[in-house]
């Protein structure tokens, strides 16, 4: 499989496969990088089918660790709008994966966009609702983040900025997706998945020895078979 690394307006990219029509933009979960395991299996199997792949480093993470520049939907979304630029100039068909938050910021960019079909890895499809469960969990709530700021929790700092934006740019979901979810995560709860896969028509696929984040010999291997049937 040909891989080629490249900066697109200074964004660390990398294109998995041959030159195609068919394009597949690929957004990585919370504390990963562009050629973590589960991207490069979904390289293996999409460029296979056909597509080239698209995965970049989002702010604070991979190459861009050390750089001034955080980890907002805002600088997420103006992020991918360059790529997307890109993309747009060759392909004819856009597709899109997200892994966990990353779902959550490819669905942020994408919504109005046109693009032919989503493929889901323990995404977060609720990032509001996520964010209070985790002030919850440290009993807190969104009034305490408004007064303080930035509040620590269990899982990862939250702040109020990110929280108001997730708040007043709801995210509309009709674009046909199919979804891997975990019997066991944490992070979204079954009812959440749920109904947001009725809402959005997407095919909610469930691993019960699966947890949010895919990473035995188990888990990949469903991963892989996964992909093999819905890419």
């Amino acid at each position: 499989m040909k891989i080629e690394q490249r900066k697109i307006q200074g964004i660390p990219v990398i294109r998995w496969g041959e030159p195609s029509k068919k394009i597949l933009l690929a957004f990585h979960g919370d504390q990963s990088h562009k050629e973590d395991t589960v991207i490069r299996l979904l390289a293996e199997t999409a460029t296979k089918k056909g597509y080239q792949v698209w995965s970049f480093d989002l702010p604070e993470h991979g190459e861009r660790k050390e750089e001034d520049y955080e980890l907002t939907p805002q600088n997420v979304v103006a992020d991918a709008q360059h790529l997307l630029f890109e993309l747009e100039k060759q392909a004819e068909s856009i597709s899109l994966f997200g892994c966990s938050m990353g779902a959550y910021f490819g669905m942020l960019v994408c919504q109005n966009r046109k693009i032919d079909q989503g493929f889901f890895l323990s995404p977060i499809v609720d990032m509001q609702e996520l964010i209070e469960n985790m002030l919850l969990w440290s009993q807190r709530t969104p009034a305490d983040l408004k007064r303080e700021k930035r509040i620590e929790t269990p899982v990862k700092t939250v702040e109020w900025d990110y929280y108001s934006y997730v708040v007043e740019h709801p995210i509309k979901w009709d674009i046909p997706t199919n979804i891997l979810y975990g019997g066991k995560d944490n992070l979204t709860s079954r009812a959440t998945i749920e109904t947001f896969s009725e809402a959005a028509q997407s095919l909610l696929t469930v691993f019960e020895q699966g947890e949010h984040f895919f990473h035995t010999a188990e888990q990949l291997a469903f991963y892989q078979k996964w992909l093999e049937a819905n890419l």
